[in-house]
């Protein structure tokens, strides 16, 4: 009954670290694992639900601070892990992908906006920050992320059941781009657009993906509907520019998303300001504030800005994307903020279905 005691105590004591983003105690959350208690010692992990989370030190040190208060304790180990959680949605109808947690649409209402380069370096900066990630180029018209991640001269190879994906920096990656020529363009009809998607989808061995990032094609077409229609999206991401053209567009494009019932997760600006190298001074260029309004109009988050910076069109040219040429720079630096709260949207939406879904029955996975 000691042991029991004590153990409720630590428990309790615990219930006073709170999570900001699902805004409960990790108790409660069943975030603390592997909880031992000898002479004093005391032992357990907290499994957060992304290694992304920018505050896991915070965290440690609450909890750390939190039990060594409580009378005979003389140590206290925390480990830090993390399990992303998969956002399921029973009722749409559409079975989960195997070997994939979450799948998240990139998209833009238009072209020129920098969607392709924001969906690569988006998914390495989430494998920077300790997740599984795969990219799928949805883009079938203008296949370029196998040209911004250095594999164009790439083709897929099979296990002799399912196409294996490409691997580069820690991503796996399928595009159309590694099926055909260079310089042969692709005239499909509807059709043969969603043929292709649910190939991508169900005949590729995706291998125990956390996030796999899809690179949509500019607008509101058939790949959106086809995606609605083949798997179960966890929701959109809109990359956008603070021109009122490109904004105008991408309302619609979150618009088409919630007829999709693909939830809008975000909102990226891109090309937000040029910093001057030399005086450091920045010249808002193609507006300012844009994005951040459209975002507080729609009710949804606002995931972060993008500065007009050489070297993020240099490393997409070159095979070498900013989040791996230059981690460090502020470029690197914003899509790794991105890519924190892109993790955390998705902890929440996950947390919220699980709420939602609890005694229902799950669906069962076509294999």
């Amino acid at each position: 009954m000691a042991a029991t005691l004590e153990r409720d105590a630590v428990l309790n004591a615990l219930r006073v670290v709170n999570d900001p983003d699902l805004r409960r105690d990790i108790v409660s959350l069943g975030f603390v694992k592997d909880l031992l208690l000898k002479d004093g010692n005391v032992s357990f992990t907290i499994e957060l639900t992304t290694p992304a989370c920018p505050v896991k030190d915070q965290l440690r040190e609450q909890a750390i601070a939190a039990v060594r208060a409580l009378p005979g304790v003389a140590s206290v180990d925390v480990r830090m892990t993390a399990n992303v959680r998969s956002v399921s949605a029973p009722e749409t109808g559409r079975p989960p992908l195997p070997g994939v947690k979450n799948i998240i649409a990139v998209g833009a209402g238009k072209g020129g906006v920098g969607k392709t380069t924001v969906a690569v370096n988006l998914a390495l900066a989430l494998a920077k920050c300790g997740g599984r990630v795969g990219i799928l180029d949805g883009d079938i018209y203008g296949p370029n992320v196998p040209i911004m991640l250095g594999l164009s001269a790439t083709q897929l190879t099979t296990d002799g059941r399912q196409i294996v994906p490409a691997e580069k920096h820690g991503l796996q990656v399928v595009s159309m781009g590694f099926l055909t020529s260079d310089d042969a363009p692709i005239i499909w009809r509807g059709p043969m657009l969603h043929g292709a998607i649910q190939q991508f989808f169900r005949e590729v061995a995706w291998r125990d993906l956390d996030y796999l990032i899809v690179d949509m094609p500019p607008g509101t077409g058939d790949v959106a509907l086809s995606l609605s229609q083949t798997v179960s999206v966890v929701g959109s991401i809109v990359v956008t520019t603070p021109q009122k053209v490109s904004l105008a567009d991408s309302l619609r494009a979150v618009r088409m998303y919630e007829k999709l019932n693909i939830a809008p997760m975000g909102l990226i600006e891109n090309m937000s300001y040029y910093a001057c190298p030399n005086c450091h001074h920045e010249a808002d260029i193609f507006g300012h504030g844009g994005g951040e309004r459209l975002a507080e109009q729609l009710g949804i988050p606002f995931l972060g800005r993008l500065p007009v910076y050489q070297p993020i069109r240099e490393g997409s040219d070159t095979g070498v994307p900013i989040v791996v040429g230059e981690p460090g720079s502020s470029a690197g630096r914003s899509f790794m903020l991105i890519a924190e709260r892109t993790a955390a949207q998705v902890s929440i939406l996950a947390h919220k279905t699980a709420e939602a879904n609890k005694g229902k029955i799950p669906l069962i996975p076509v294999r």
